[in-house]
Parts: C-alpha cells; structure tokens; sequence
C-alpha cells in the first residue's frame, strides 16, 4: 500500500477551513443557551476568536505562499508550489524535491527539518 503525502500548503489551509466549521459551530451551540446570556456569550466569543484565527492562518499562509517555487510535477504535469525541501504535489500527492542529494531517497518531511539534516544523510 504505497503512503499518500500530502502538500504543506493544502494542510495550512485545511486547518485554517477546519477553524472556520469549529468558530460556527460554537456560535451555533451558543444558541441553544439563551436563558444563559453568560455561557451565550462566552460562546459567541469564542466561535469568533476562531473565526478571527482563521483569518489570521489563511492571511500567513498566503504571504508564505508567495515564497515558494513553482515546479512542474513530473508524474502529472500539474504546475505545483513546493515550500522546503521536499513536498508534495498539490494534485496527485507525489513527493518532489529539488535537492539533488535527496533524490532516489525515501521520502521523509523531516528533510525540512534544519536538526533532522544530518541524521537522515547517513
């Protein structure tokens, strides 16, 4: 059973979604508590500040995206953007790298990992 990577950029933002569905869902649970304008309240504020967060993953992920390189999948030919050493492509989830010395290795994202380097080389 060969693994499904994923991209780095498309977990940033389904994070940043999965915040979004969390913030609404806890202004709507917030409803059902109207006797209690106190938990209402803190419910309300607390599906918001989610919501805010939300914002704040998609505005930072957006200006990191902007950095990236854009290369051309091999296997599809989708136009893809890596970030770091290795990723994945954003259409068929087939790992990339530009490093020449990581190329014919296992694929493995603690290649990104400035402290995992060394390790993996050997």
């Amino acid at each position: 059973m060969a693994l499904k990577y994923t991209n780095k950029i498309n977990k940033v933002r389904t994070f940043a979604l999965g915040l979004v569905f969390v913030g609404i869902l806890v202004m709507y649970i917030g409803i059902f508590f109207k006797s209690s304008q106190v938990i209402m309240t803190i419910s309300m504020l607390i599906g918001f500040l989610c919501i805010i967060a939300s914002t704040l993953v998609y505005f930072w992920i957006g200006m990191l995206s902007t950095r990236t390189v854009q290369v051309v999948c091999p296997n599809c030919g989708g136009a893809t953007k890596m970030l770091g050493r290795v990723d994945a492509c954003m259409h068929c989830s087939e790992p990339l790298t530009m490093d020449k010395s990581l190329e014919g290795k296992e694929f493995s994202e603690h290649y990104n990992n400035k402290k995992n380097i060394n390790k993996k080389r050997s």
